[in-house]
């Protein structure tokens, strides 16, 4: 896939009286963590054409004129009854006052608040909206009598489903999606794609397992046979799989038995970017989220999540230098109900100044609360860098709950078959990755060759390692394996904690491969590599790539191996 390509849109009949079009972008769209790995997206959107005519989700302003020219060459305008609205973001307003100039007899099909939010969006016009609660319909004729069906969650709450009778396809706005652009309108070979939808799982869904799994319910009883999604390849051939993938996905974060609160707001969607990275590394180290825009949420259920949680992170925008009334609500609640021997952090983003970000954690600090991370602050829009900071953050606000409960349980020693596992021996690796602004590295031993032709290797990469994000299949990494007699002090440098963002590589002597890799010249050697696949292996990855380049730095010098006494410990 060539990311220098030109946006464009593909349009293609996936039913009677009905085409995709997918506005695709071929490189990485958005700073945000779902769109980390970088394989582009299509934004899909439908046209249906029979009695009465209706699109589905139209894009956002990126496309605006490139998908209103596919949408002319195939059908006058002036003769379009409904724009149905999946959810409602600001991204998308450009696009729908376009569509309304030129056909301004258009009435929006939502739910009530996507409503909410379309009248915010589109100030001052005048606009026709069919509020849909779930039991009402919409007749276009020849059997395609659509219903719907609200799925909201925390970051989307007006997320909308709508379920074609006629054609039995369930148009799932955000559900069932993946970031990957490509000419493949179906998923033939559906299997290509797992890691790609688990990863737009991990980072959209697993935040708001709860709902997902009441989504999932309601959704049983619709005979479905494809799933029109908003990004990626439409499913079709892998439909059952996928959906039980669902299904386990959500139970095992419900099932988690130790779980953070996630509480905030967003003006323009930047605090809700930082909510959802922070949501990420907090997933990725096996911890739970529960997360709740408190702008949608009843007192109730905030206090009901937050007496259940071992931790909570409160976000918030700041908007005429305060937080927004819903946000200092919510910590009322929290100050009112959270003991403080639970864990706390505090994020925000804004525009001039961050006075709510400072409320929020002098009012946590003055309670006597301990921090997980230092409260992150951001000036506008988040980029790749911070996203990895949150992350991190994340990562480590979970680690440290799971470090207090290991504390609070008496420890067991060592079985014999752990003592026996722990014998296994493997040499001593740092595994290094750069990509764009973002970098990380760990120590390894779980190392082995895999294959001669082409010569690869497989590294078991816990979940929550940092530099796991930097190991999904196409990334590059470069493996230095290290040198008996001098890799104490390397092996010491990357054992140490690292804050969230730190640079791994400031004490160290390195330089770069021309992918931007670092290579640590005080190796014995190194091997440039290509990630070519994953498999999950319990609290690992099972990461194998293929060697591209290498070179021995020191031929009289011998390969460092680590002896462990038991599998449990490294």
């Amino acid at each position: 896939m060539s990311k220098n390509k030109p946006r464009d849109v593909q349009v293609f009949p996936i039913a009677t009286d009905i085409r995709v079009l997918r506005s695709r972008s071929w490189s990485r769209l958005r700073f945000e963590i779902e769109y980390a790995l970088a394989k582009g997206t299509t934004a899909n959107s439908y046209l249906i054409e029979s009695n009465k005519t209706a699109i589905i989700d139209p894009p956002g302003e990126t496309f605006t004129q490139i998908y209103l020219e596919a949408l002319q060459q195939r059908f006058h305008l002036e003769d379009l009854d409904y724009v149905i609205l999946g959810h409602v973001n600001p991204n998308r307003a450009a696009t729908l006052k376009a569509l309304l100039e030129i056909a301004p007899q258009i009435t929006f099909v939502c739910s009530n608040p996507g409503a909410i939010n379309l009248r915010a969006a589109l100030e001052n016009l005048d606009l026709q909206i069919l509020v849909m609660r779930g039991e009402e319909t919409l007749d276009l004729g020849n059997g395609h009598n659509l219903q719907f069906i609200p799925t909201p969650n925390p970051r989307y709450a007006d997320q909308l489903c709508t379920y074609d009778p006629q054609t039995e396809i369930l148009y799932t706005d955000k559900l069932f999606g993946a970031h990957v652009c490509g000419d493949q309108v179906f998923d033939e070979g559906w299997e290509v794609y797992n890691e790609d939808r688990r990863y737009y799982f991990d980072c959209l869904m697993a935040p708001h397992a709860r709902q997902v799994e009441t989504t999932l319910d309601k959704l049983v009883d619709f005979p479905v046979r494809m799933y029109a999604t908003g990004h990626g390849p439409l499913v079709r051939y892998g439909l059952i799989d996928l959906t039980k993938a669902y299904r386990e996905w959500s139970q095992q974060q419900t099932s988690a038995d130790l779980t953070v609160a996630l509480i905030y707001a967003s003006a323009y969607g930047n605090t809700a970017t930082l909510a959802q990275a922070i949501a990420r590394g907090i997933t990725k180290a096996g911890v739970a989220v529960e997360s709740i825009n408190c702008e949608f949420t009843e007192p109730e259920e905030i206090r009901a999540a937050v007496e259940k949680a071992g931790g909570f992170i409160i976000g918030s925008p700041t908007l005429g230098g305060h937080a927004p009334t819903p946000v200092q609500t919510a910590l009322g609640i929290v100050l009112s109900t959270a003991t403080n021997n639970k864990l706390a952090g505090a994020f925000g983003s804004f525009g001039w100044s961050g006075e709510a970000v400072d409320l929020i954690e002098s009012k946590l600090k003055d309670a006597g609360y301990r921090f997980g991370f230092d409260t992150i602050r951001v000036k506008f829009k988040p980029d790749d860098a911070t996203l990895q900071l949150c992350e991190e953050a994340g990562t480590d606000f979970a680690q440290a709950l799971k470090k207090a409960r290991k504390v609070r349980s008496p420890s067991q020693p060592a079985t014999t078959v752990e003592q026996a596992v722990g014998r296994i021996v493997g040499s001593l690796c740092v595994l290094t990755a750069k990509e764009g602004d973002r970098s990380s590295a760990m120590l390894a031993s779980w190392v082995s060759q895999a294959s001669f032709s082409p010569p690869g290797l497989t590294i078991a990469v816990a979940k929550d390692r940092a530099v796991e994000t930097l190991t999904h299949t196409g990334n590059k990494f470069v493996l230095n394996i290290l040198k008996e007699g001098n890799h104490l002090g390397l092996m010491k440098h990357f054992l140490k904690p690292f804050g969230p963002g730190q640079d791994r590589f400031a004490d160290v002597a390195a330089e770069e491969t021309e992918s931007g890799s670092p290579i640590l010249t005080d190796a014995l050697a190194y091997l440039e590599c290509s990630v070519q696949n994953r498999m999950e292996s319990g609290d690992h990855w099972l990461v194998y790539a293929t060697v591209e380049s290498g070179k021995l730095l020191d031929n009289d010098g011998v390969t460092a191996v680590h002896h462990r006494k038991s599998a449990t410990h490294y």
